[in-house]
């Protein structure tokens, strides 16, 4: 984050110098005075606990990762998943509407774990997502400080979330120790919330080294988080349709659906002399939409009220966001699919869009 008033600043571990060891310095990372059994001892425990026969020495856990209290926990993303093109993809994707949303406030997230472990810009995100002020000081340095800061974003955030059913996978104690999966699962579960004008990737997991401290010994293990699923999944929609069905057991006759619905449109597009072949693509930035919906209705679309050359995602999220109020004010019932999905080349949702128009109007000449 490149904005310097806007954030605290944060509290690295003190880097350790090539020739020496790997828990070396622990003692002096974390400011505790060992003796040098207990710090020998700690090391033979973190480099158990790090060498694992799935992940040999390549995981990388940082010290304080490995200085745990009885019964505590850290967890830390493998490297393979982090390398994982969809993982990748995610990190992007969020770090980018982040900094959308925030542009008003000169605020640029560059690393996650980094930008948003102190509260500072979550709260800024929420405030500007749900349009409400919070009650927290503005700039705080302190560790005290930052986690009530957290405590409060967070208990804003479940408001919100909580009675739409979502797992709340994350605290304040994770996202301060700069849990990456756990702060990602908050900022998923926020872009689906306020419906986000970004198509997350979809079925992405990645594989967690979890360090547990038992009877004094250090234990680790694999586990699988699943940070997104299907886009209709993560939004609450688990009714099936006629499409899903479609999609899933009769794919072979897609393509039929598609010339039944490619007839029907251009039996009125063509009256502009306007002619569709590829319906995820030419109805993608609205213009289509909007023009469709006229000639169904027998009216004139000012053209001040749409884009009739959108050159951006949010002009053609405009455009198709208000071809749908033009199908409520004609009486069919609000899409199921999301301006964003349609803008995106979804097909499904495109064909549901342009399906409820076929009912009401396939005899409309």
């Amino acid at each position: 984050m490149s904005s310097a008033p806007l954030r605290s600043p944060a509290l690295r571990p003190h880097r350790m110098k090539k020739d020496e060891s790997f828990l070396g310095k622990l003692g002096g990372t974390l400011g505790r005075k060992k003796k040098a059994k207990e710090v020998s001892d700690l090391q033979e425990e973190g480099k158990n606990a790090i060498n694992l026969p799935m992940s040999p020495a390549s995981v990388e856990i940082h010290p304080e990762d490995t200085l745990l209290e009885e019964n505590e926990e850290r967890r830390v993303i493998d490297p393979t998943s982090r390398d994982d093109p969809r993982f990748k993809e995610l990190v992007k994707v969020l770090i980018d509407w982040i900094n959308d949303v925030l542009v008003e406030e000169r605020i640029i997230v560059k690393q996650l774990e980094e930008d948003l472990y102190d509260g500072q810009v979550l709260q800024k995100l929420l405030e500007k997502l749900a349009d409400r002020k919070l009650n927290v000081a503005e700039v705080t340095q302190s560790e005290i400080g930052q986690k009530q800061k957290l405590q409060t974003v967070l208990e804003a955030v479940h408001e919100l979330l909580r009675p739409h059913g979502w797992a709340l996978q994350w605290s304040v104690d994770s996202i301060h120790g700069k849990n990456l999966v756990a702060i990602l699962h908050l900022l998923v579960a926020l872009a689906m919330h306020f419906r986000a004008p970004i198509r997350l990737p979809e079925h992405v997991s990645v594989q967690v080294v979890v360090v547990r401290k038992r009877e004094g010994l250090l234990h680790s293990s694999h586990v699988t988080e699943e940070l997104t699923t299907t886009t209709e999944m993560m939004m609450g929609r688990f009714e099936r349709d006629a499409f899903d069905t479609l999609f899933d057991h009769a794919p072979d006759k897609l393509s039929v659906v598609k010339k039944s619905l490619i007839t029907f449109v251009n039996k009125h597009l063509n009256k502009l002399n306007l002619e569709v072949t590829e319906l995820e693509t030419q109805f993608a930035d609205g213009v289509y939409l909007v023009l469709l919906m006229g000639l169904l209705e027998d009216y004139f679309v000012p053209l001040h009220h749409f884009y009739l050359t959108p050159d951006s995602f949010d002009q053609k999220v405009h455009n198709v966001s208000f071809a749908f109020e033009l199908m409520l004010d004609g009486g069919l019932k609000k899409p199921k699919a999301r301006p964003e999905d349609v803008v995106n080349l979804d097909l499904k949702s495109t064909l549901r869009v342009l399906y409820n128009l076929f009912t009401k109007y396939k005899n409309l000449e």
